[in-house]
């Protein structure tokens, strides 16, 4: 097999060519890296890797993050697991968002591997947030910068009215841990960083766990935010990504979004995740 590294249409690289489970020497690793470091997402298709597997792949990226907040495989604590059943109705991920902002040094990607899919639907869609920065209106890109985004992860996994929580079943043993969440300490990052690989400038807010803009009203940093993530979710910067046996979606969380369709109810959906460490944002 030989290596073959495609861009996808709006953004993202798709690999193949390779058995990332046996094949990865270093100069394929390095080919990998680099469309990662340039596109933000790489995708995998007719992979077979075992758990033992995927933690050594990702290893090869950094330190792993053991989740606080997912319930983890049964045999390795470094991968969370993303499963709805056939009879949840709430799915995990499933709004815009990017793991790990509500952290100090937020995660560098995550590593999602296809376990069991339904027969349609549960696709994930991504944004790059390397285009809609380069793509932003003059003025709006003068107002955002040198401002910095408030992130929290109490408000998603922190203890709820009960009303919220019944109306949820997300807790069902899939998210818990709502004393480590309501501890967390908020924290800043710039609303636009300088990617430490790249280079490249990309917005660094999300919808799900940017709570407001440092210095600012809530109401003025409510319509701000808005106004970013609407322009973030244009169709020109997102890509859907359709899961078959096999695939793997690594991304990065400093350079996209991700959000995961609901559409497949009555159906069983696993997915193993593994998040690897990142550093400070400048």
């Amino acid at each position: 097999m030989s290596l073959t590294i495609t861009k996808v249409a709006h953004f993202g690289a798709e690999v193949s060519g390779i058995d990332i489970a046996t094949e990865l020497d270093d100069d394929s690793f390095a080919a990998i890296r680099a469309a990662f470091v340039e596109h933000g997402l790489v995708l995998f298709r007719d992979q077979a890797l075992s758990e033992e597997q995927h933690i050594a792949f990702a290893r090869r990226w950094g330190a792993i993050n053991i989740n606080r907040f997912f319930a983890a495989h049964p045999r390795h604590a470094e991968i969370a697991l993303v499963v709805k059943e056939p009879w949840q109705q709430d799915n995990i991920g499933g709004g815009w968002h990017t793991d790990h902002s509500y952290d100090a040094e937020p995660a560098l990607g995550s590593i999602l591997v296809a376990r069991e899919l339904p027969p349609s639907g549960g696709n994930t869609l991504f944004a790059s947030m390397y285009a809609a920065y380069d793509a932003l209106p003059a003025q709006l890109r003068r107002a955002i910068e040198g401002l910095r985004g408030v992130h929290s992860a109490r408000h998603i996994f922190g203890s709820k009215p009960v009303e919220e929580i019944e109306a949820s079943d997300t807790r069902s043993g899939r998210v818990g841990n709502a004393a480590a969440a309501d501890v967390l300490e908020d924290v800043v990052h710039p609303l636009v960083i300088t990617h430490p690989l790249s280079g490249k400038r990309a917005i660094y807010v999300n919808p799900a766990f940017t709570i407001g803009i440092a210095g600012w009203e809530a109401e003025p940093a409510r319509q701000l935010l808005g106004e970013i993530y609407e322009h973030c979710l244009n169709p020109r910067f997102t890509h859907e990504f359709v899961w078959r046996s096999g695939s793997i979606a690594f991304w990065d969380n400093r350079a996209t979004w991700h959000s995961a369709r609901n559409d497949y109810h009555g159906h069983r959906r696993a997915l193993h995740r593994i998040t690897v460490e990142g550093q400070a944002l400048h």
